[in-house]
């Protein structure tokens, strides 16, 4: 399970590929593979060249992703549909959810920090 670094060490626009990656400790061939995969991240921008630039509000999907996937196991299809019902929605529980997963990071780094 790869540790979710804590928030962009500063804020831009935009990111690429590389930045995406090496923040959220993935391969660059799981973000493509995840852009055809969840709806939410089928609309990150490309330059003129193609390369594939990410905004704050792909790299929050990114993470979420993270969480579903990875440290709650749900599948590709079921992490899709909860974020579509979930967490794209103006659900009231959404700022709660997310508090909730913010907390759970710190308090999992916290307890890394102190077994080392």
């Amino acid at each position: 399970m790869p540790a979710l670094k804590s928030d962009t060490p500063s804020k831009k626009l935009f990111y690429n590929m590389g930045e995406v990656s090496r923040m959220l400790e993935l391969t660059p061939s799981l973000l493509r593979f995840w852009e055809n995969e969840f709806d939410c991240l089928k609309k990150v921008v490309k330059n003129g060249k193609g390369d594939r630039k990410y905004t704050e509000q792909n790299i929050e999907d990114i993470k979420h992703i993270i969480t579903l996937v990875k440290v709650k196991g749900y599948t590709l299809h079921g992490a899709n549909q909860y974020l579509k019902t979930y967490i794209k929605t103006d659900n009231p529980k959404k700022d709660t959810l997310e508090s909730l997963i913010k907390i759970k990071q710190f308090l999992e780094s916290l307890k890394n920090s102190l077994i080392v």
